[in-house]
């Protein structure tokens, strides 16, 4: 009932032209299908997706509200892994895994500025959030662009962000 605000998909075909790969009224997540991948296919708008993000830099609370106990939101974006263990397996990421969120544990390894515990997640599409409690700051960009990783976009936003910040 909503599918007129959902957005298309862009990738680049065999010539290298940017073209819609994901159609929104043809889309798989236009129909409603059950999928055992988690948090998969959740959908959102880049609005609420701010005010959730909001809602978590503020600790649980949002709009004078609170919708999350602040220790809740610790325990999100505790690492969680054993010591030794990283996001993929992968430690030159410098990388934990909190409740839904990869937690920065190293600042220097990413090889991005921020925050030693800096939380966030990236989506297929090249969606990405981040948070960064230290200097209360959040970052979102929906690029709707597949697949995922094929361009520095994500990382160079966030560049960007922290160099723009002045004490």
């Amino acid at each position: 009932d909503k599918l007129d605000r959902f957005a298309a998909n862009y990738g680049h075909d065999e010539n290298g032209s940017l073209t819609v790969i994901d159609e929104p009224r043809e889309s798989q997540f236009a129909k409603s299908t059950v999928r055992p991948s988690g948090g998969g296919g959740l959908l959102s708008t880049t609005g609420d997706y701010l005010r959730f993000a909001q809602m978590l830099l503020n600790q649980g609370a949002l709009d004078g509200e609170r919708l999350l106990g602040r220790k809740s939101v610790e325990l999100m974006r505790a690492n969680h892994l054993p010591d030794g263990v990283f996001v993929d397996n992968d430690p030159s990421t410098g990388l934990g895994f909190g409740l839904g969120v990869s937690v920065q544990l190293a600042l220097g390894k990413l090889q991005t500025l921020g925050s030693q515990g800096n939380y966030g997640w990236g989506g297929a599409a090249n969606t990405n959030f981040w948070i960064d409690p230290q200097e209360e700051l959040l970052g979102i960009l929906m690029l709707q662009y597949m697949p995922s990783g094929t361009y520095p976009v994500t990382t160079d936003f966030r560049n960007l962000v922290y160099q723009a910040l002045v004490d």
